[in-house]
């Protein structure tokens, strides 16, 4: 389970080092896609193996679920570790998240999130982020927390 939220730079060849915490749990290799709020996912090998899987079982005939699997596996690259710990986030998923010196490496559960520094920031301070009114929001559909 990933967890946690950890700031590190982006150098000038697009390298960023992954936090040590992740490195053990993360598979050799991974995978990097666009993610929502312009924000990047990293998905194990198991991880991605079972997004596949969903995302398979969306109905071809909707044209939402062309698009999304469109932009989700378009984006889509495999990269792994160097010996420093650190990976590639190739140019046009940098340009798709926006990140330029600093990011924001987030533990989601079963994933791992990569922001531009300024773009986490923002969205944490937004109402998007009303940690009360997003349980309220939860609880009224039929998940209860």
């Amino acid at each position: 389970m990933f967890l946690g939220e950890y700031n590190h730079s982006v150098d000038s060849k697009g390298r960023i080092s992954l936090p040590i915490k992740f490195r053990d749990q993360l598979s050799q290799p991974f995978y990097i896609t666009r993610g929502m709020e312009d924000c990047l996912f990293i998905y194990d090998q198991e991880e991605w193996m079972r997004m596949d899987e969903k995302i398979r079982k969306l109905r071809l005939t909707a044209k939402a679920a062309r698009g999304f699997s469109r932009l989700f596996y378009a984006g889509a690259m495999e990269v792994s570790l160097d010996k420093q710990g650190r990976f590639v986030i190739p140019p046009h998923l940098r340009s798709y998240a926006g990140i330029e010196n600093d990011a924001v490496i987030v533990g989601v559960s079963d994933r791992i999130e990569v922001w531009a520094k300024e773009a986490w920031t923002s969205y944490m301070d937004s109402d998007a982020m009303d940690y009360d009114e997003l349980t309220e929001s939860l609880n009224a559909t039929d998940t209860d927390l």
